[in-house]
C-alpha cells in the first residue's frame, strides 16, 4: 500500500548553478510546474507600455553658447 501523504508533497524542479546564481532549469520545467502562461505577453505590454521613440537631437541646429 502506498503512503497517502506522498501525494500531498511537492518537489522543486531541477536547478542550475549554486548559491545566488541558482535558478530553475528551463529544460526541466513543464506545464505541470505552472510554466504555461499564455497571457504573459499581454501582461508585459500592460505593465510596460511602449513609449514613442524620442527624436534624436538635431546636430545641425545652432547652440546657445
Amino acid at each position: 500500500m502506498t503512503d497517502p501523504f506522498d501525494k500531498a508533497t511537492s518537489t522543486a524542479p531541477a536547478t542550475l548553478g549554486e548559491g545566488c546564481l541558482s535558478r530553475y532549469d528551463p529544460q526541466a520545467l513543464s506545464p505541470q510546474d505552472g510554466t504555461e502562461f499564455s497571457d504573459a505577453r499581454a501582461l508585459w505590454l500592460a505593465l510596460h507600455p511602449q513609449r514613442p521613440a524620442e527624436p534624436s537631437p538635431d546636430t545641425n541646429s545652432p547652440t546657445d553658447t
